[in-house]
């Protein structure tokens, strides 16, 4: 556990002092979000609708932006080969560098969701199902993008490959997350919805990390 929190730590540290690297993508999502009822206008039937996919849409991408920085640095310094030899399993190091990776990428976007819900026209309702589906899905998307930045580790244009890979994988996430939203807002059950979200979320923690750890191994091999 004390290796655990010194990742988590160290990677935070080393994001405080590249803020143009995390702040990129925080201006991403926020700009995204507020070019829509920008460009559609004042019809707040239309933008309740929209918004889910929207911010669902927008958070996915933000969230990939700065997917391809979790290993990469720490490879090209020889951190990652390091903390191979080290005697901590490196599936907890993995898992530290995941964390750290959706404090700074996913949990923002969770505490700005609902500034940016309210530009969609959104009740208090909506907006609470909205940061409890990102809460239960951003972990799952870091965790997930966490497998193709280990895949891609040295890989040239490894970026693009990486987006290939994770893509289709988001899928289940944002629909199961703008879907919830959707649901409330019609007044729908939306149970299931999050039913679904806690099981990606329960398998990914169970298996993703330890997937991870392995294509970070046979990078560094």
């Amino acid at each position: 556990m004390r290796a655990l929190l010194a990742i988590i730590r160290r990677d935070l540290l080393l994001v405080m002092r590249r803020k143009s690297e995390v702040l990129t993508a925080l201006f991403f999502f926020v700009v995204v979000t507020s070019l829509f009822p920008l460009g559609i206008g004042a019809d707040a039937a239309l933008l309740r609708k929209i918004a889910p996919g929207v911010i669902w849409v927008a958070a996915l991408l933000a969230t990939l932006l700065g997917l391809h920085r979790m290993f990469a640095a720490d490879y090209q310094d020889g951190a990652l080969e390091q903390m191979a030899l080290s005697p901590q399993p490196m599936v907890l190091l993995v898992a530290g560098k995941i964390i750290a990776h959706w404090m700074v990428c996913g949990l923002p976007l969770v505490l700005l969701a609902p500034i940016i819900g309210i530009q969609f026209d959104l009740d208090a309702n909506s907006l609470s199902v909205l940061m409890a589906t990102l809460l239960l899905g951003t972990p799952v998307l870091s965790l997930l993008g966490s497998i193709g930045a280990a895949l891609t580790l040295g890989v040239r244009g490894g970026s693009v490959l990486m987006s290939l890979l994770i893509l289709p994988l988001y899928i289940p996430v944002l629909i199961f997350g703008a879907g919830a939203v959707y649901a409330n807002s019609v007044g729908l059950d939306i149970s299931g919805h999050f039913s679904l979200l806690s099981a990606l979320l329960i398998l990914a923690l169970a298996f993703v990390p330890w997937v991870s750890a392995a294509a970070v191994k046979i990078a560094i091999e």
